[in-house]
């Protein structure tokens, strides 16, 4: 940093740094507010382009807004995945250890020197090989897919096999998959499901129809298929005919071939015009297939009829839907990297309205119309709307709340009006922002605007509170003040105070910047807080420097219209009351009543002891709970003298109390659980079981559908829609053994369109009332209505969805858990449909946490894995049904083991062999005919009937040399042995996984630390035997908390440092800015003990009005995660705000008044605490009470609100001890100046003398 900075003025000096920052504080800042408040029609025309653009780019859906809409993009959460691409290659028929051995490796090895790449994870599968490539975060997304692509064409002949292609998976993330869908024939009248559609024929029209037309929405990346059957024409041969006629497999092979092709033969002209020539070959039908000739023998042709069954067929399968126990066809949306996902489901949708009208129809038997149609079974639409929701509903509570405040704290009705204006402005200046930066609008990035809200009213308060103080004197004199006057009196009044504001407000503001220095996924999560939160607190201090006072000349210049003025007179109203000797004036009422209105409207919208208790009872609570802080700090203020007094009367004493409470926070913090990031509740669950490694697909669509029907049948749960195996898309690399249920459970109250609860007409006995006529009364028994039934009524209750005893969604995720269990199914971890496959594609585990299991062998991994395993069971704090060892053999397989020898006698090629027995038992795709729109598979095999059993398999002919067939069990042993299921590697390591999931109440951070020391002591004693080779890694969450510890463990002291020097910038003092940074370590430790609190069970267990304030505020055990840290950092900023009003004085009256006794310093800090402890009791009111609509909120993303608002809670409840911890140490330190200056006088006499 430079010390000498030169600045253009009279004299064109040198001058030091913190001089100018003194500089820019008083000169620069006093010449733009003065220009602004002179050049009114400036800042009138900035007001209208704030409004404007706030109105078109906010994120939510304004009422009655004529203005067109260009919103910022929103989303539920921040896209935290890694920075990642995929390669899935297809090959067939190949078992995992093919794959794993032929393209998986050599692929990795190949990939392994691209720029920026960290870790190369694979999986290889029966039939399929997938590839992720995970780049360092800096690595641009689009560049490393061009770099990928320049790999694989670039790679050496005969590295994969014949006739294979690696390719790159859809430009999308693990956030990607935004909507999927069922394809459904349902009544053209009453929209009711009706069937009438065979799973085949949704398939074709999903395949070839709906998938393409919803791919070219704008923003989509992919649109996968799932479920139903693949059409295929297919050729089962019939060995005893092929052996009769003399046909051999690959006679039949080539027949099948050459009898599928269309050809062009050039033009002719006849007439002068020209006519195209085309040969029509592709196979249209069955018959055209039955009818192809093989070879002819004796002049009679053998045609494939004579020697096979021709008939439709479904492909194999590897993966299926089921909805409500019944098969399903549908699709997956996946949105472009980069796209509003948002905008993309609209896209779509818009999409679907265009295709339904084109989607085929047919007549059932009843008469009935069914038409295919599409209906949507996961819309994160819902989730983004519930989520941008609770984030309106909390800033729309902050400013109603915040304006109590003011009110109550300024009483002054205009300048309430003017403090009031400036929160919605500088919102809706944040959407602004937000919009042309790009920043999404999600639940972290808004909730850096809500967490601001009580800072961003602190400016607006303490100009207003300094020029109501000048008018003051003015207007008890009965004067009136216009014109040039009261510009001047509003701009020294504003001058007087802006260089504490400012710097108050650059220590808020700046001390966040390392959060942009957070890498990785936290990172990801909190750079978009970051950004609005710093653009919010820069918007209100531009506002309340540059647009507050000229709204304060406005409004203190209004006078009363002159008819209106002369009616008055005359009627000569009272403008003061008497009530018991006090004196009570206009304005006093006016405040009061809207006092009064704001608690209404605040009340009636937040409501938070609930509709069942009424609107008084909720207007009397919210009145308590602002009176409580106020009260408290209003006596704080009104005996701040006789405590200031008695502070510095009693020093050691009273300093005692900081001190105990640093000790305290230390002592919580170093007990709190850690973990990552609190857990948002999507409204959906994501169950994940598996079978048995040997089941196979039956026996999985068996599974499946039970546990749909089981799940379906929980009176919470709304829809639950089955999918074993996979997806056709590279994001999906699951075996058919894995199940992913998708569960929507019902919100606890029905919500209206927006996300937000709605109100229904009830009767005087709180029955709610239905349109048919009937009444429903919850107390007299649980029972599901739909929303059509119900009568919307603003003034009505909330209709509850969820019965009495289900209190929390993880009562609704133990029900799902015990109706999930069954024989053969392991158990599975609580998770979520987004936080799931961010799991899985970021670490690829299916759970939060995991264990890795590296050995040279999948017979060491597994040998290890299965004792690993059943060490987790027995742990304490680990969910003994979620432990699960993902297990890497047990796979039946048959392997056929050619006898060279054998083979050689009857000169058989090996390559002739295997073609044969590829063709006759797996089944080989020998073209795809072409029906307009339609493609579909050619396969020849033998007959189901003949290799549906292992001693069928001998029966498949091999032709010899010359001709003759020979049964395959003369050429080969037939054998049964376990293998791998599935491999996975790791930069080409073999390894394996064990997933577990912690007991509710506990943190991550304390399992797995837990977990691991018991893990290493089980190894150490021998108890637990590795194998030679192998190894054991913990991973999941866990990986990246430790990260995000290791980063914050540096950007945390840097935000201090950066506090503290901006204070000596202001101070120019290094004991003056100590002073005040005590602020940070008092609020610090405040922040910790409301934590400690929140895990104690009868903290808050108490009730008002039938409400439980712990269910009220949703208190329960906080672990430290990086959101609480992001919070602790935003307190940081804050924490020395109401030193730095009270310091900023202190310092301003010592110089003016020069103490040159100890009792003059002690009366100087007492006047100047008392010139400024208003405005700091002010702010800090107004910063606490902001925040209890965020401290109560409990709809979707409050779980990442709250934990962020908990820390400025406590710090700033327990900071206000700085009002009297400053000028108890500046008393210490000018008394300790003042000493040794008499000392140094002294000594300097008697050196004299």
């Amino acid at each position: 940093m430079p010390r000498f900075i030169f600045i253009r003025d009279a004299n064109r000096a040198y001058i030091p740094f913190d001089r100018f920052i003194i500089y820019i504080n008083k000169t620069m800042l006093n010449k733009i507010i003065k220009y602004f408040i002179e050049n009114r029609l400036i800042t009138a025309l900035i007001l209208i382009a704030i409004l404007i653009g706030g109105v078109v780019t906010a994120p939510f859906e304004l009422p009655h807004s004529f203005l067109p809409r260009n919103p910022v993009a929103v989303d539920a959460i921040p896209d935290v995945g890694d920075n990642q691409q995929i390669i899935a290659t297809e090959w067939m028929g190949r078992s995992p250890k093919d794959i794993q051995e032929q393209i998986t490796y050599p692929l990795t090895t190949s990939l392994l020197g691209i720029p920026g790449v960290k870790t190369i994870r694979s999986t290889s599968m029966f039939g399929m090989s997938f590839i992720y490539i995970i780049f360092e975060d800096d690595v641009e997304f689009y560049w490393s897919r061009s770099r990928i692509l320049e790999k694989l064409n670039s790679l050496p002949p005969g590295l994969l096999p014949s006739g294979v292609q690696p390719t790159l998976g859809p430009d999308a993330t693990a956030l990607g998959q935004v909507f999927w869908y069922t394809l459904e024939g349902r009544d053209t009248k009453t929209n009711k499901p009706s069937g009438g559609w065979n799973p085949e024929e949704l398939r074709t029209i999903q395949d070839f129809y709906v998938r393409y037309s919803l791919s070219s929405a704008n923003g989509v990346s992919e649109v996968s298929s799932i479920g139903g059957y693949e059409k295929e024409y297919q050729v089962d041969l019939d060995p005893n005919a092929m052996r009769a006629y003399g046909v051999d497999l690959t006679a039949v092979m080539k027949a099948v071939k050459d009898a599928n092709i269309d050809v062009g033969a050039g033009t002719f002209e006849v007439n002068e015009a020209e006519y195209l020539i085309r040969g029509l070959g592709y196979i249209k039908n069955l018959k055209d297939l039955e009818e192809a000739a093989i070879t002819a023998k004796d002049g009679i042709s053998v045609r494939i009829k004579d020697v096979a069954k021709v008939t439709f067929g479904p492909a194999d399968r590897r993966g299926g839907l089921d909805k409500e126990g019944q098969e399903a066809v549908g699709g997956v949306v996946v949105a472009r990297y980069g796209s509003n996902p948002m905008h993309v489901i609209n896209n779509v949708k818009a999409k679907i309205e265009e295709l339904k009208v084109g989607l085929p129809e047919k007549k059932l038997k009843d008469g009935s119309i069914s038409k295919v149609t599409i209906v949507p079974f996961y819309d994160r639409t819902q989730l983004i709307k519930e989520t941008i929701g609770t984030l309106e509903s909390a800033l729309s509570h902050e400013i109603l709340i915040c304006i109590i405040v003011v009110l109550i704290l300024v009483f002054n009705l205009r300048a309430s009006a003017i403090i009031a204006s400036m929160l919605p402005l500088a919102v809706l200046m944040t959407f602004i922002v937000m919009k042309l930066a790009n920043i999404e609008a999600n639940i972290v990035a808004l909730s850096g605007i809500a967490i601001a809200i009580g800072v961003m009213v602190d400016v607006g308060v303490v100009l207003m509170e300094n020029i109501l103080k000048r008018l003051e004197p003015i207007q008890k004199a009965h004067k009136e003040i216009y014109g040039k006057e009261l510009e001047t009196l509003i701009l020294e009044a504003v001058s007087e105070v802006s260089g504490a504001i400012f710097t108050a407000m650059a220590t808020t503001i700046i001390s966040f910047f390392p959060v942009f220095a957070m890498e990785a996924q936290e990172g990801k999560m909190f750079h978009p807080l970051a950004f609005t939160k710093t653009i919010a607190l820069v918007a209100s201090l531009l506002l309340g420097v540059l647009v507050l006072p000229t709204l304060a000349y406005w409004v203190f210049s209004f006078k009363t219209p002159r008819k209106l003025g002369a009616l008055l007179i005359r009627l000569k109203p009272q403008r003061t009351f008497t009530w018991r000797n006090k004196t009570i004036t206009i304005n006093q009422i006016m405040v009061a009543i809207a006092v009064l209105l704001a608690i209404y409207l605040l009340a009636e919208a937040w409501l938070p002891l609930g509709a069942n208790s009424g609107i008084v009872v909720n207007v009397v609570f919210v009145a308590l709970i602002v009176g409580v802080i106020l009260g408290l700090l209003w006596l704080l203020v009104i005996y701040y003298e006789r405590i200031l007094r008695w502070c510095l009367a009693h020093r050691l004493a009273f300093m005692s109390i900081p001190v105990a409470t640093l000790i305290a926070g230390f002592l919580i913090w170093k007990n709190t659980g850690k973990e990552f990031m609190p857990t948002l509740d999507e409204g959906s669950f994501m169950l994940m079981p598996t079978s048995m490694p040997h089941s196979g697909v039956q026996m999985n669509i068996d599974y499946s559908r039970q546990i749909d029907r089981r799940v379906s049948a929980i009176p919470e749960v709304e829809m639950a829609v089955g999918k074993w195996g996979r997806t056709n898309s590279a994001l999906d690399p699951a075996p058919i053994q894995m199940y992913e249920t998708t569960i929507n459970y019902r919100s606890e109250y029905m919500l209206n369109e927006m996300g937000q609860r709605q109100r229904f007409k009830t009767d005087s006995k709180g029955r709610f009332m239905l349109k048919g006529g009937g009444t429903y009364d919850p107390e007299k028994g649980f029972r599901i209505i739909p929303k059509d039934s119900l009568i919307a009524d603003n003034s009505g209750s909330y209709f509850r969805q969820w019965r009495k005893e289900i209190r929390t969604t993880d009562d609704i995720w133990n029900e799902i858990s015990n109706a999930a269990t069954l024989p053969g199914i392991t158990g599975a971890p609580k998770l979520q449909p987004i936080a799931t496959r961010m799991v899985m594609l970021s670490t690829g585990l299916k759970a939060p946490m995991g264990l890795k299991v590296y050995g040279p062998d999948l017979a060491s991994i597994e040998k290890a894995g299965l004792q690993l395993e059943q060490a987790l069971k027995h742990i304490d704090n680990i969910n003994h049904a979620s432990v699960f060892y993902d297990r890497t053999e047990g796979a039946p397989y048959v392997e056929i083991k050619l006898n060279r020898e054998k083979l050689a006698r009857y000169g058989i090629k090996v390559q002739n062999m295997q073609d044969i027995l590829m063709t006759a038992i797996g089944g080989m795709s020998e073209g795809t005919t072409v029906e307009g729109r339609e493609r579909f598979n050619i396969r020849v095999r033998y007959a189901r009937e003949l290799r549906d059993k292992p001693e069928s398999l001998g029966n498949v002919l091999i032709s010899a040399s010359d001709g003759t067939q020979i049964p395959l069990s003369q050429l080969a042993d037939i054998e049964f042995k376990k293998g791998a299921t599935m491999i996975k590697s790791e930069n080409t390591f073999l390894l394996g996984y064990i997933t577990f999931d912690k007991k509710d109440n506990t943190a991550e951070v304390d399992v797995v630390n837990n977990a691991k020391q018991t893990l290493d002591d089980l190894v150490a004693k021998g108890k637990i035997v590795l194998p030679k080779g192998v190894t054991y890694q913990f991973t999941g969450t866990y990986e990246q908390e430790a990260h995000a510890t290791q980063r914050l463990a540096w950007v945390v002291p840097i935000t201090l440092l950066i506090i503290l020097l901006i204070l000596y910038f202001q101070f120019r003092s290094v004991t003056a800015s100590l002073i005040h940074f005590s602020g940070v370590f008092v609020a610090f430790a405040g922040g910790f003990i409301l934590i400690g609190l929140y895990s104690q069970p009868w903290f808050m267990d108490f009730t008002i009005a039938g409400q439980n304030m712990r269910t009220l505020f949703d208190i329960h055990t906080i672990n430290l995660s990086v959101a609480v840290w992001v919070g602790f950092i935003a307190l940081f900023g804050i924490a020395t705000d109401d030193g730095v009003l009270m310091g900023t004085y202190i310092h301003q009256v010592f110089e003016e008044e020069n103490p040159q006794t100890k009792q003059e310093i002690i009366e100087t800090v007492v006047k100047a605490g008392l010139k400024r402890i208003r405005p700091a009791a002010m702010t800090t009111a107004s910063t606490l009470i902001a925040l209890f609509p965020v401290l109560s909120s409990t709809g979707k993303g409050a779980d990442i609100m709250v934990p962020m608002a908990i820390p400025t809670f406590g710090g700033m409840l327990i900071q206000t001890m700085t009002m009297l911890v400053v000028p108890v140490l500046q008393c210490w330190w000018r008394e300790s100046v003042l000493k040794r200056e008499q000392k140094r006088a002294t000594k300097l006499l008697e050196q004299r003398d």
